[in-house]
């Protein structure tokens, strides 16, 4: 399966919501990622004339998703851009999660890029990330 996500319409009124799953936890992450970024702006519209390696870690897996998203949030809001692309790699050391990735994109430009939503954060409500069988699965309300 690798990695899927889909929109949620009928999960909050005011929001967006998702739901991203993937075989690994690491899976996981790229595919909430891959729907955040897609709330964002079409990719394929945004160059990649912007990036910022960042390095996180938790004890709480939930919690490192839960950052990690708001973490794109922040340099949306904060650099002005919005995400060709981020590669996210993760792996566990001792009881602490870490988080590598590399994002990529160029700053906002209204006539070359397919803008979608401004996203203002990643909110707690109906927030789960949990596995059923073999598959990680997340729901996020933006």
């Amino acid at each position: 399966m690798a990695h899927t996500f889909r929109f949620l319409e009928d999960i909050a009124v005011a929001d967006m919501a998702f739901e991203a799953e993937g075989d690994t936890e690491e899976e996981l992450f790229q595919a909430a990622t891959r729907a955040l970024l897609e709330s964002l702006a079409n990719p394929m519209t945004v160059q990649e004339s912007w990036s910022r390696t960042i390095e996180q870690s938790h004890e709480d897996l939930s919690q490192l998703l839960f950052d990690w998203l708001s973490e794109i949030i922040y340099w949306k809001d904060a650099a002005g851009v919005v995400f060709h692309d981020a590669a996210v790699t993760i792996a566990r050391e001792g009881p602490v999660w870490r988080l590598s990735a590399r994002l990529t994109g160029a700053p906002v430009d209204r006539l070359t890029q397919e803008l979608r939503n401004d996203v203002k954060g990643i909110t707690k409500h109906l927030y789960e990330v949990k596995q059923e069988g073999t598959v990680w699965k997340a729901r996020v309300v933006l």
